[in-house]
């Protein structure tokens, strides 16, 4: 899908999608999807290859022995959380390699796990929801590498996502929640992901699902993730008013997250 023309006017170019990952979403898209394209695709690309087993050997999976290849991470993890981990890889591959986006990767590749682990969990297509927590700051590393300096600044100065959107507006003319659903989009990623990164901070400030989200269950699990990441103690009220909106169960939403949160969790401890 094109980027919205008065995106364009403002010359902040949005990086296109690598080759390997366009290859890689249409072997996805499969009714059947082949386990060894997939790997082989993976590994065809060594660079891409090496940054997705370090990944998956990181404590974020706590997996129990070394996996020596992308045919053996598929194997313990699925396909679809491999295809995440290249994604993630791919995704970081565009921009700069800065240590002042160290943390909002941190926070892209926990995310896209939780939404698509709780996903699975209650029924949600989780590889939509996978892909909407690696996006969803996207686009801060869009405005970085536009201008690093400036941006940086501004990054620092804001207490929170609201603040720095606010700040985003004065200075660019957008904010990193627009750019990344450009992106979502310009990448191919279903709507339901393009929607979930778009209104993500308002979501997060009010609770409150915009009337044009579509498939309102990933805009939830983004509010779920959000809370469980920043401050676990309101995971309950934040499911209580966010999956009504969206037709879910409130307990089947908070038994899921529960039972993501503890996998993670003793998954790091298993590797500490």
């Amino acid at each position: 899908m094109p980027v919205a023309p008065e995106l364009r006017a403002l010359n902040i170019d949005i990086p296109a999608q690598p080759e390997s990952l366009v290859k890689l979403s249409s072997l996805l898209a499969a009714c059947d999807v082949n386990l060894q394209q997939v790997g082989a695709l993976v590994e065809s690309d060594m660079a891409l290859a090496a940054a997705v087993l370090k990944a998956v050997n990181s404590s974020l999976y706590g997996l129990s022995g070394r996996v020596q290849s992308v045919h053996q991470a598929i194997s313990y993890l699925g396909t679809r959380e491999v295809a995440g981990i290249t994604f993630e890889m791919g995704l970081r591959a565009v921009f700069p390699s800065a240590p002042d986006l160290a943390a909002v990767w941190e926070r892209a590749a926990v995310r896209g796990l939780l939404m698509g682990r709780i996903g699975d969990a209650i029924g949600v297509d989780p590889w939509a929801a996978h892909s909407a927590g690696l996006f969803e700051e996207c686009g801060k590393a869009v405005l970085f590498r536009h201008s690093a300096e400036r941006y940086l600044s501004m990054m620092i100065d804001a207490e929170n996502d609201e603040e720095l959107a606010f700040l985003e507006h004065q200075e660019f003319g957008v904010s990193h929640d627009a750019l990344g659903a450009a992106m979502c989009e310009s990448w191919g990623l279903a709507p339901a992901a393009v929607h979930s990164v778009r209104f993500h901070i308002v979501v997060n400030a009010t609770r409150e699902l915009p009337a044009q989200v579509q498939r309102r269950s990933i805009c939830v699990l983004s509010a779920v993730a959000h809370a469980l990441m920043t401050d676990p103690g309101t995971l309950d009220e934040v499911v209580a008013a966010v999956a009504p909106q969206a037709q879910l169960e409130p307990e089947l939403v908070l038994r899921g997250a529960r039972r993501v949160q503890q996998q993670i969790e003793r998954a790091v401890e298993r590797s500490d």
